[in-house]
């Protein structure tokens, strides 16, 4: 049986994404439940939206240096090349904070308005960040931190 250190060797992009995700994610729920109180002067929708956007940016941030630095180990810092990598990461975020944003406020008008840790509408939330995490992890992957095939 392979020790813990080899499993890890072995299996440390994913370990670590997983990681960095749930941290990400974390952030992103803390800061939703942060602003669903800060924005609470504003309709229901209008605060669910608002709230979503802010964590969303908040977590995308976050997101790009712990996977460019611990998770895909992508060490260079030549403008060039941060200014084009970053440029693809903002592109997919973009695209799935799309689904995140208006993800979760379609959930809850579908009626997914379970409450977590005294949120309404956390499931809609959480169910969203799971399928988020997913498109995230695959489009880092294959486009914003893939390996270069050298010949």
């Amino acid at each position: 049986m392979k020790n813990f250190s080899e499993l890890f060797i072995k299996y440390k992009e994913i370990i670590m994404y997983l990681i960095m995700g749930f941290a990400t994610t974390f952030i992103s729920w803390v800061s939703y439940s942060i602003f669903t109180f800060v924005f609470s002067a504003f309709s229901d929708d209008t605060n669910v939206l608002l709230s979503s956007i802010v964590s969303w940016t908040i977590a995308v941030i976050f997101a790009y240096f712990t996977n460019k630095i611990w998770v895909f180990e992508s060490y260079s810092w030549k403008p060039s090349f941060v200014i084009a990598e970053f440029g693809k990461f903002i592109s997919a975020r973009i695209f799935t904070g799309i689904i995140e944003v208006f993800g979760t406020p379609l959930l809850v008008k579908l009626g997914v308005t379970g409450t977590i840790f005294g949120i309404k509408g956390m499931v809609s939330k959480v169910t969203i960040s799971v399928v988020v995490i997913i498109l995230n992890y695959v489009l880092s992957k294959l486009v914003i931190f893939k390996k270069e095939v050298e010949n």
